[in-house]
């Protein structure tokens, strides 16, 4: 039982009308293979497999890699239990014409606060600060335009989405401080901690 219902905004409201109006098959078959990119199966088991590799690697590599699996299980996690607290109906269960041109139904009809795919977008857009500068853009831009299929695929309005990513931020920066803790080790030159 949910302790506190979320009602979307006028705005949310207004995005999703215009993204059903305007939405088409096409559309909608491309959202919903970009939105596996943020899917936390998938992330969790890239995190893993990367968390292997890096125990070969150095050990600002290693530290980065534990960094990365920490905030990944995390994230998978802490959606869950928002989503038993939180009751907001998503926006695919109050649209007919989105579904006439295209629009799936998306998990749980109550389980739209906040969106779980932007928690981990936020929280990887965050971590992207440990990159070097050219990769760090490219991952952050990433972030962001899996997160906005959720919001194209209407499974989430745009304030859950909002929501979930400042999480996944906020996230990913309270862990730093155990997660990154440093050795004797110093980073390798272009490493950076934004």
């Amino acid at each position: 039982m949910a302790l506190v219902t979320v009602k979307p905004t006028r705005t949310d409201i207004a995005i999703a009308n215009e993204i059903a109006e305007h939405t088409n098959l096409e559309l909608e078959e491309t959202a919903e293979a970009l939105t596996w990119g943020a899917d936390e199966h998938v992330l969790l088991a890239l995190a893993a497999a990367g968390w292997l590799y890096a125990r070969m690697r150095p050990a600002d590599e290693r530290r980065a890699a534990n960094h990365i699996l920490a905030v990944s299980l995390v994230t998978a996690i802490l959606p869950h239990v928002l989503k038993s607290a939180f009751d907001q109906v998503r926006p695919d269960r109050l649209t007919v014409r989105g579904h006439r041109r295209g629009i799936p139904f998306s998990g749980q009809a109550r389980d739209a606060f906040p969106s779980g795919h932007a928690v981990h977008m936020g929280a990887l857009a965050s971590a992207a600060g440990l990159l070097p500068p050219p990769r760090r853009s490219f991952v952050r831009g990433i972030a962001v335009g899996l997160s906005l299929t959720r919001i194209a695929l209407l499974a989430h309005w745009a304030s859950d989405v909002v929501a979930g990513f400042a999480l996944g931020i906020a996230i990913e920066r309270m862990l730093r401080p155990w997660t990154l803790a440093r050795g004797s080790t110093e980073p390798r030159k272009g490493w950076g901690h934004d």
